[in-house]
C-alpha cells in the first residue's frame, strides 16, 4: 500500500503547492519513481504547471447523479421534500409543480428512496474533469478541475482521489486551502498530513484552525514553516507549547520566489532550501507505515 501524504494549509498563499511539488520532485528524483501527486484544489489546480515535461495521458468526465421528477407519475405528496437535507427539492401541490435544484443537490439519493411511486429517477450531470499526466515511465500527476459554476468541490475531490494507484510507493494529496469540507475529504484517508504555515499572525491564526481540525480527525501531522526569516516567532512558540513537531523551515529566498512566479522552481533550487526538503523527506520516510515509524499522535 502507498504512503499517503496530504499537504494542507489553513489559508491560501502560504506555499502549500510549492511544498507539495517539491516533495514530489525530490521523492521521485532520489527515492522512488513510483509516486503520484493528486491536485485536490479542484477550483484552481496548478501542480502540472511546474512540470513542463509532463505528458498528457488521459481525461475523463466527472459527474454527479441529479434526480429528475416525472410529473406524470408524481402524486405531489412532498415526502421527497421532507427527506432532502439540502432543500434541493421543490414541490408545490396546488399547481402540480415538482423540481430538483441541481445546484443544491448533493446526490445523496434520499429523495429516490422516499418516493413510493417511482416518479424520481437519476441522470448524470457533469461537474468537472479529471486529467492525468505522466512524468517518465512511473510518476503521475492527476488533477480534478471543477466545472465553472458548480459547487460540488467535495464530490469531485472524492472522485479524483479514487484515481490513486495502489501500486505506487508514495501518493501526495495537494489539498485546497482552508478547513472546510473539501479539505476534510482530501486528508480523510491520509497516513500523515503536512501543515504549511508562515511566520505571521495570519499564518498562526489559520494554523490553529487546521491543527484543531486534524486533532478532531485524529490524523498524525507535522508543520513546515515556509518563508522562514520573515515575520515573528509566535508560530514556533505555539508549536512548542502544543508539542507539535516542526518538520522543517523553508527560508525565504527572493530569487526562488521569482522562479516560482515563472513556474520554473526546479531549475536551480537554492542549496539551503534543497537541504531542508531532503531533511523533511527523511523524517517522512521514518513515519511511513512500511518503515514502522515511531510517530505517535499528540492531542
Amino acid at each position: 500500500m502507498p504512503f499517503k501524504i496530504a499537504v494542507a494549509s489553513g489559508k491560501g498563499g502560504t506555499g502549500k503547492t510549492t511544498v507539495a511539488v517539491n516533495l514530489f520532485h525530490l521523492f521521485s528524483k532520489e527515492h522512488t519513481p513510483k509516486i503520484q501527486i493528486i491536485d485536490c484544489d479542484v477550483e484552481e489546480p496548478n501542480d502540472v504547471l511546474f512540470f513542463p515535461n509532463a505528458k498528457f495521458s488521459s481525461e475523463q468526465t466527472a459527474t454527479q447523479l441529479i434526480p429528475e421528477i416525472d410529473n406524470g407519475e408524481c402524486t405531489f405528496c412532498r415526502k421527497c421534500v421532507e427527506y432532502c437535507e439540502f432543500n434541493a427539492v421543490v414541490v408545490i401541490p396546488p399547481v402540480k409543480f415538482a423540481e430538483v435544484n441541481a445546484s443544491l443537490c448533493h446526490s445523496c439519493g434520499a429523495c429516490v428512496v422516499a418516493c413510493e411511486y417511482g416518479a424520481i429517477s437519476e441522470k448524470p450531470e457533469k461537474i468537472g474533469t479529471i486529467k492525468h499526466y505522466r512524468i517518465g515511465p512511473h510518476s503521475i500527476i492527476s488533477e480534478g478541475r471543477l466545472k465553472i459554476g458548480s459547487a460540488m468541490q467535495t464530490l469531485l475531490i472524492k472522485q479524483v482521489k479514487q484515481e490513486a494507484l495502489m501500486d505506487m510507493d508514495v501518493i501526495i494529496y495537494d489539498a485546497p486551502p482552508g478547513t472546510s469540507c473539501p479539505v476534510v475529504e482530501t486528508v480523510a484517508d491520509s497516513d500523515y498530513v503536512i501543515l504549511v504555515t508562515e511566520p505571521t499572525p495570519f499564518g498562526l491564526y489559520d494554523l490553529k484552525l487546521t491543527v484543531e481540525l486534524l486533532k478532531d480527525l485524529r490524523i498524525p501531522f507535522g508543520v513546515i514553516i515556509n518563508k522562514a526569516g520573515l515575520g515573528d516567532y509566535k508560530v514556533h512558540e505555539f508549536l512548542l507549547h502544543e508539542h507539535i513537531e516542526l518538520l522543517g523551515e523553508i527560508p525565504f529566498h527572493r530569487n526562488y520566489a521569482s522562479q516560482y512566479a515563472k513556474g520554473d522552481i526546479f531549475a536551480n533550487i537554492p542549496g539551503e532550501i534543497e537541504t531542508q526538503y531532503k531533511s523533511i523527506i527523511q523524517k517522512l520516510m521514518a513515519r511511513s507505515p512500511q518503515n514502522e515509524g515511531d510517530y505517535h499522535f499528540k492531542r
